[in-house]
């Protein structure tokens, strides 16, 4: 079963991909301030998650809902692609729930991070909000290799 999950956690993410691909993505210039965003990896956020509730940081799922519902980080909480402006507009809206002073990790999953339409428009959108704990999950290829293919604990929309 849980091969079975991966693979088509797998198949989800490389078909995101190939549609990402093909549409535009961020300038491939990036500001200083997001090349030195604070980064957290797959492990560190899964002992992050597994702590005590009160520590726990929020979780941002800021990529496309298929991704989501396939499979995503357990207690995340899907805000929208923020490549589109009804993703940003969800972002806003969930955003406004939560303390700036709060940390907040973002992730995607779609693609290695640096390269994910997503991220990087979250990222901004909640700075230019007043976010002062803003991490984004560190993702070297996609969420399918990087946390499910990895043993990380994994949550389905039921």
């Amino acid at each position: 079963m849980r091969k079975k999950f991966a693979f088509s956690a797998l198949a989800v993410a490389s078909t995101v991909a190939a549609v990402v691909g093909t549409r535009g993505t961020h300038s491939t210039t990036l500001s200083s301030e997001w090349r030195d965003a604070r980064q957290i990896s797959p492990a560190e956020l899964a002992k992050k998650i597994s702590g005590p509730a009160k520590m726990r940081p929020v979780v941002l799922q800021v990529g496309f809902k298929v991704l989501f519902d396939g499979g995503h980080i357990p207690g995340a909480i899907f805000a929208g692609p923020a490549s589109t402006a009804e993703g940003l507009a969800k972002l806003k809206a969930v955003a406004e729930n939560i303390p700036h002073n709060k940390e907040v990790i973002l992730y995607c999953g779609c693609c290695p991070w640096e390269k994910c339409p997503n991220v990087h428009p979250a990222y901004d959108e909640l700075r230019r909000m007043g976010f002062s704990r803003l991490v984004v999950l560190l993702i070297p290829q996609d969420f399918a290799h990087d946390w499910i293919g990895q043993g990380f604990p994994v949550a389905r929309e039921k």
